[in-house]
């Protein structure tokens, strides 16, 4: 007779303890401070990169550094000539241009010759006598320094013909002694100075002088 066997008993197996992640079960401290690192690692991942399409911004230089280019001062002045007289003369009176060519103005200025009244006149720059004579009442010198330009002086004495050269400093003559109109229109000593450029009177002071306009350049920084 068959003996009734008995079903084997199995041992119920215990589930597999899965390994809990510590962002999911916070009921531990542990857990909860587990929990705050992955909180502030998924911040710190989502943040911490550039955009999509985003390109970094252009370094542009030092702070304060000037992108405005270097200013620079005008060019030192040479005088292209030198004075008639030395020492450096007063000026007595400057050049006035005419508004029109038949018009009054003063086409020239007025050299101081100081308290003795007489002075040597010095060829401003290399050239060729001109002309040299009276005209109405008083002696000129006119020299030719070429490139269209004619120097004037009156009044004059001087022993020079025309057509003789002269280089920059030479004594061209001297101031003429004379009294009355042969000094000329300042009535008292005094040397006059033309200047024509093509044959249109300039301000000869241009020649010895910085004549041009006073540039105000911005301040550094």
């Amino acid at each position: 007779m068959p003996v009734a066997t008995s079903p084997i008993a199995r041992t119920a197996r215990a589930p597999r303890s899965q390994p809990s992640h510590p962002c999911r079960h916070p009921g531990h401290p542990r857990r909860l401070f587990a929990l705050v690192l992955c909180l502030a690692a998924a911040f710190v991942s989502g943040s911490a990169g550039p955009a999509t399409g985003s390109h970094p911004s252009p370094v542009t230089g030092w702070p304060g550094a000037s992108t405005l280019p270097e200013q620079r001062g005008p060019e030192v002045f040479v005088p292209e000539w030198s004075w008639p007289l030395e020492p450096v003369p007063t000026v007595l009176r400057a050049f006035e241009k005419p508004p029109r060519t038949w018009q009054r103005g003063h086409r020239g200025v007025d050299l101081s010759t100081g308290a003795e009244g007489s002075a040597a006149i010095l060829s401003p720059a290399d050239g060729v006598v001109f002309f040299a004579g009276t005209v109405v009442d008083r002696g000129v010198l006119s020299i030719d320094h070429g490139g269209g330009r004619i120097s004037s002086f009156e009044p004059v004495e001087t022993d020079l013909l025309k057509g003789q050269r002269v280089a920059a400093g030479d004594v061209v003559g001297a101031l003429a002694t004379a009294t009355g109109e042969a000094l000329g229109h300042c009535g008292f000593p005094c040397l006059h100075w033309g200047v024509r450029v093509d044959g249109e009177y300039v301000d000869p002071l241009s020649f010895v002088m910085d004549r041009r306009p006073s540039v105000l350049l911005p301040l550094a920084g």
